[in-house]
């Protein structure tokens, strides 16, 4: 099981993603254990739905996401 910070996690969350389909994340916040992120064995479950109440809501959108995604490809070309 791997621990990692709260402000880790935040900050490479695509990388604990990826981790977590490997092993269970446990994420703290000054030292103390605040939740654990894991993949039930027996149903499929999204990880947006585990780690609903985890992130805090920043307003960030799908659809803003997508603009943001788009205009990268668009400036990468």
């Amino acid at each position: 099981m791997l621990q990692v910070t709260a402000t880790e996690f935040k900050k490479n969350l695509g990388h604990y993603l990826a981790l977590v389909n490997k092993e269970d994340l446990i994420i703290t916040r000054n030292g103390i254990p605040i939740a654990q992120v894991s993949i039930p064995i027996d149903k499929k479950v999204s990880l947006v739905t585990q780690l609903k109440g985890i992130i805090p809501n920043d307003g960030y959108t799908m659809d803003a996401a997508r603009k943001e995604r788009l205009t990268k490809h668009e400036n990468n070309h």
